[in-house]
């Protein structure tokens, strides 16, 4: 139980060590993770459009 205890307080001892960012840093990040899962997503389909209108060609 000792062990615990002990494990308990490194834990609450290290989140208090945590930094947080800023709203505007969260908001910057948040921009960048959905600009880039846009850009992806455009390029994975038309990348599967090319394909698909390769493969209808050719067969």
């Amino acid at each position: 139980m000792k062990k615990f205890v002990q494990f308990c307080k490194e834990c609450a001892a290290e989140l208090g060590k945590v930094v947080w960012p800023s709203r505007d840093e969260a908001v910057a990040s948040v921009k960048v993770v959905l600009i880039s899962t846009i850009v992806c997503a455009l390029i994975l389909g038309l990348l599967d459009w090319m394909f698909t209108e390769g493969l209808r060609i050719i067969f």
